[in-house]
């Protein structure tokens, strides 16, 4: 099968009732199986997002964010390669940080052009 890459975004915030010390140590494991996964070709980089940014809609209209009240947190992403989405969610699974509230998002990529005649995410309901 052939090989596909999945992005990965990391959302959410540390469990409140875990100790830094322990989540420490899930971070510190985070990298050893990161930089593990990269060098063995099942991951591709990826970064930690800086808390602050902003959001830019219709009309130019720009806001501060993220909210946290939305609770879209998102930590950071990364890219697993991958022979179906299963499989990435099945690595990911892996990831030491999830025992401590952390969500993945395990997202297939699509290299099409947008087209208004093929439904994807952004097709309004009314229009498939």
């Amino acid at each position: 099968m052939p090989m596909n890459d999945y992005l990965v975004l990391s959302r959410g915030q540390w469990n409140e009732d875990a100790s830094p010390q322990a989540v420490q140590a899930a971070i510190d494991a985070f990298y050893v199986w990161y930089e593990q996964g990269l060098a063995q070709g099942r991951l591709k980089p990826g970064s930690r997002l800086e808390p602050g940014c902003r959001i830019v809609a219709r009309g130019g209209l720009i806001t501060d964010g993220p909210f946290a009240e939305t609770k879209e947190w998102v930590g950071g992403y990364w890219f697993i390669v991958a022979e179906s989405l299963a499989q990435a969610a099945a690595i990911a699974a892996e990831n030491p940080c999830l025992q401590f509230g952390l969500t993945l998002e395990i997202r297939p990529l699509d290299a099409s052009r947008a087209d208004v005649t093929v439904a994807t995410n952004e097709t309004p309901a009314s229009w498939r």
